[in-house]
């Protein structure tokens, strides 16, 4: 990272976690390699992985580095002027990352050259500086070390030299930003049986094959096996970077056993406090969070926007989604002044908004909220569960596109409004004499805003229709035209019956019977 401290181009929480081809053709999203070695060879090796029982990744990482804090994890840096490809020209290189910390199985990397041919990364200390740690030659040069991860380098910010754009690390997790981004939320390769009682499981990826870009190339190709006790996988990436990064995924996976939960395409994501839910502590910082939102599309439901929380327990719910257009978590809100907060800078992290590139048939999108005290843990996951019981014996194809953008209007229906912003108050009423008081309600403050209200006059017959589930009532709702976005201003005001149960709201603009925008679903979490 140009010879600085990941914390000073990406958060102190955040930092680890093309023509690829010569005359390559593209169909649909994805290119076709004209090499020995491709998509298909990765699809082969999964399948015959399937075939074989699980074996658990060697974790022999000597203790001087697995029992690293953060920091002192951070000091381990890959020598830039090593990068992979750097010096030829490439609009992409490579970084690697070090086994340390948690991050204790070794991935194999291989890139896959202009002619065709696979060469294996090795592992090499002299490739790292290690800052003031004193780990020693022979702790660095043990047989349990290696390669945990790799940063994918490129200009994407004009002017700047290759950095840091999208990192796979841990599991199979990844991140990604476009241009004047920096990380926030993370994609996932796969999740299986998350939430669940009996524990969720982590596929990894085992091995990787990266296509070396020519000079003119625009995007970059990465294939990689993933591998768990229960399922085995083929993965292409491929890598569009721009003012929206796109990554295109393709998957192919085998069942090693009946998975009862096989997240697809998941998404996770922190939420500490917001607007929708003010901190329970004075801070002068407003906001805390990589994304506020979960954001569905459907053929049957539509739009649907839901707030996110920091419950007092776990809370776990789904949305039916007959046919997903496209689901996301969110980061609605990129002035500076929402976060206040120079160091993380909140108001620079993207929304990533997954689309499915085949037919994946019925299911739903489950969103997991977690209780956290801080904002370390990553305490949001999402992702798209199939209605139908997935066959052992039945290989599974899901291709998606994920973009990662801080312009998520150009990803919305500018025939519908969307929420701003919610806003959680206390309800009040005025007085004759102007004095405010409490009226025992909750109330919900939300800004409508969007294209599709322009040229509405603020005397129009706009209304809301709102709603809320049985642990509760609707204490009254009511719309006015909001001059200053020129949108339209909504107050919900609710009681719950137990609070030791959450409560499910819902609204929406309605025009002389015609739904203005989309529907803001909240679940005020138990105790909150």
């Amino acid at each position: 990272m140009s010879g600085s401290t990941p914390q000073s181009k990406f958060s102190r929480r955040n930092d680890f976690f093309s023509l690829a081809v010569l005359g390559g053709l593209l169909i649909g999203s994805f290119p076709v390699e004209a090499f020995a070695f491709g998509f298909d060879d990765v699809v082969k090796k999964a399948e015959e992985l399937a075939q074989q029982g699980y074996r658990a990744p060697e974790t022999s990482l000597p203790s001087e580095l697995r029992e690293l804090s953060f920091t002192e994890y951070a000091q381990i840096q890959f020598k830039r002027d090593r990068d992979v490809w750097s010096g030829r020209g490439a609009p992409f290189t490579l970084s690697f990352i070090h086994e340390g910390m948690h991050y204790d199985s070794a991935i194999q990397l291989n890139s896959i050259d202009q002619e065709g041919e696979v060469h294996a990364f090795a592992y090499n200390p002299d490739d790292f500086t290690y800052g003031d740690l004193g780990i020693s030659d022979e702790v660095k040069n043990s047989d349990g070390v290696g390669i945990a991860g790799v940063r994918i380098n490129h200009a994407l910010n004009e002017g700047d030299r290759n950095e840091e754009m999208m990192v796979f690390l841990g599991a199979s997790y990844f991140r990604a930003v476009g241009r004047g981004q920096v990380y926030g939320l993370s994609g996932r390769g796969l999740a299986v049986d998350t939430g669940l009682p009996s524990g969720e499981e982590f596929p990894r990826f085992s091995e990787m094959w990266i296509i070396e870009p020519s000079s003119e190339s625009q995007y970059l190709t990465i294939f990689a096996l993933l591998d768990s006790p229960s399922v085995t996988g083929a993965y292409r990436f491929v890598l569009r970077p721009g003012e929206d990064t796109l990554v295109d995924v393709q998957s192919r996976l085998y069942l090693r056993r009946a998975v009862e939960k096989l997240g697809i395409a998941p998404l996770t994501s922190m939420y500490l406090y917001g607007p929708e839910q003010p901190s329970s502590t004075q801070h002068y910082i407003p906001a805390i969070h990589d994304s506020n939102g979960l954001l569905i599309n459907d053929a049957q439901n539509g739009w649907t926007w839901r707030p996110l929380a920091n419950p007092a327990r776990l809370m776990m719910n789904r949305q039916a989604t007959p046919q997903l257009r496209g689901y996301g978590l969110m980061q609605r809100g990129h002035n500076f002044s929402d976060y206040q907060d120079i160091a993380a800078r909140y108001d620079l992290r993207p929304s990533a908004w997954v689309e499915p590139q085949n037919e994946w048939g019925a299911g739903s999108v489950e969103l997991i909220q977690i209780p956290t005290d801080n904002e370390t843990n990553d305490n949001i996951v999402s992702m798209w569960l199939a209605d139908e019981t997935h066959d052992p014996e039945t290989p599974l194809a899901f291709d998606y596109r994920i973009t990662f953008t801080t312009d998520e209007s150009r990803h919305l229906d500018p025939q519908l409004a969307w929420v701003e912003e919610t806003r959680r108050s206390r309800g009040e009423v005025i007085r004759d004499n102007l004095v405010r008081e409490p009226d025992g309600t909750l109330a919900f403050v939300l800004d409508f805003i969007g294209p599709s209200l322009s040229g509405i006059p603020s005397d129009a017959n706009m209304s809301v229709e709102a709603s809320v589930g049985d642990n509760g009532e609707l204490a009254n709702s009511r719309v006015v035209h909001n001059p200053a976005t020129n949108g339209w201003r909504v107050f919900v005001n609710v009681k719950r019956d137990n609070g030791n149960q959450p409560l499910d709201i819902r609204a929406k603009l309605v025009l002389e019977g015609k739904q203005m925008s989309e529907t803001w679903y909240y679940r005020l979490p138990a105790n909150g």
